[in-house]
């Protein structure tokens, strides 16, 4: 059974409006006639959101503290619906929790290689020792890694902060590793994240690749590169988008991003992998869009497609 989990935690993002992106979604769909959000049972996961108005004291990893409890409820979330034979279909504000959602599939599939694909503009690979904005939605992927990438380090991280970040680490009792980690659309990154993707040898698919030869065989061939995987996770973020062709209404939009039409091929390949275990799709701000609601009416129609083909192969 495909189980529609919404996250509207925006604590790790730099702008506000993320936690309006299921909202702005379920408008899309009413104002479509779209039955999406009738077609599968929603769980939403609580969120701490009042903390944005709270004193910041942490900057390096902005208000980290309160991302732990959240993490804390996508983990178990996310964890409890797979140990219920569920398809996590998770609909989440910013990526920060991306990390969390990783934590709980590890959790859940004990033993089991997990092999992660990131469509994305960012790579999100920074710590609090190396963010040049402490935005913790710039971080997920270092705390599913369990990397610190202390020789490129341009930040002093207070001690609460790193007690927090170490938390953070170690929600899941075993790190991904780096080897089952492909990257698709990422175009904007900092060097300390140039460095690690550089020596831990991580793919990244070029927006320029998937133009050249197309959607469906970037994604087999990210399938191909994580063969030896048991299981599959893939996190959407819309801004892989081109924002000239959808829009602005993301958090962090970064021009020459993967055309729509491919990025539904390359959606919908993984979606018939049997070896999918979970899906998300993060990162919608209809505050930021100057068409709008565009990029919610743009994802709809995606997510609907990758949805629909999961759960006929359920």
């Amino acid at each position: 059974m495909l189980q529609l989990i919404e996250v509207t935690s925006e604590l790790g993002a730099g702008t506000r409006g993320a936690s309006l992106g299921v909202g702005a979604l379920k408008v899309a769909a009413f104002n479509s006639g779209s039955s999406f959000f009738s077609d599968y049972k929603a769980e939403e996961v609580p969120n701490f959101n009042q903390h944005l108005f709270t004193p910041n004291t942490t900057p390096s990893a902005i208000r980290i503290e309160y991302i732990t409890k959240e993490f804390n409820e996508v983990f178990n979330t996310v964890k409890n619906e797979l140990n219920n034979n569920s398809f996590p279909f998770i609909l989440a504000g910013d990526h920060s929790t991306a990390a969390a959602t990783i934590s709980g599939i590890q959790e859940a599939n004990k033993g089991k290689r997990l092999g992660v694909i990131w469509v994305d503009a960012h790579a999100d690979l920074h710590s609090p020792f190396t963010s040049p904005s402490g935005n913790v939605h710039g971080m997920p992927l270092a705390i599913a890694c369990g990397i610190d990438n202390l020789s490129q380090k341009v930040n002093d991280v207070l001690p609460k902060v790193e007690e927090y970040w170490n938390g953070l680490k170690s929600l899941s009792k075993e790190s991904l590793s780096t080897k089952d980690l492909v990257f698709i659309g990422v175009r904007d990154t900092e060097a300390p994240e140039d460095y690690l993707i550089e020596s831990e040898g991580i793919k990244n698919f070029k927006v320029e690749e998937v133009i050249k030869v197309g959607g469906k065989e970037i994604a087999l061939q990210t399938l191909n590169l994580l063969s030896a995987c048991d299981i599959i996770y893939v996190s959407f973020d819309v801004d892989s988008m081109d924002p000239v062709e959808v829009s602005h209404g993301t958090g962090t939009p970064v021009s020459g991003g993967i055309p729509v039409k491919e990025v539904k091929e390359i959606l919908n390949t993984f979606a018939a992998s049997e070896k999918l275990v979970a899906f998300e799709t993060v990162e919608v701000n209809p505050t930021l869009d100057e068409k709008k609601n565009k990029m919610a009416e743009t994802t709809l129609p995606i997510i609907e497609e990758v949805a629909s083909i999961i759960a006929n192969r359920l």
